[in-house]
């Protein structure tokens, strides 16, 4: 599920125009943003952009990964 957001222009006389585009606060805490984090935005094509975070806050939740082995082979005599 996708959250639309208008890109905002504001118009200067005397220096170049600025976009804005608001994350929607679901996406914000979701992702855990705070104020003043700096986020490099990536242009992957004319339809996708990227933001990329260089400081990744520490997750809440130890993820641990493990591999899991299945056997082909049924175990039914």
């Amino acid at each position: 599920m996708g959250y639309p957001t208008k890109v905002q222009q504001i118009q200067r006389k005397n220096s170049a125009d600025q976009y804005y585009i608001n994350f929607p606060t679901a996406v914000a805490e979701a992702l855990e943003f705070q104020k003043g984090e700096i986020i490099e935005w990536i242009i992957e094509d004319k339809a996708n952009i990227i933001a990329h975070r260089r400081q990744v806050p520490a997750s809440p939740v130890a993820v641990k990964k493990t591999l899991r082995h299945f056997s082909t082979a049924s175990k039914r005599s």
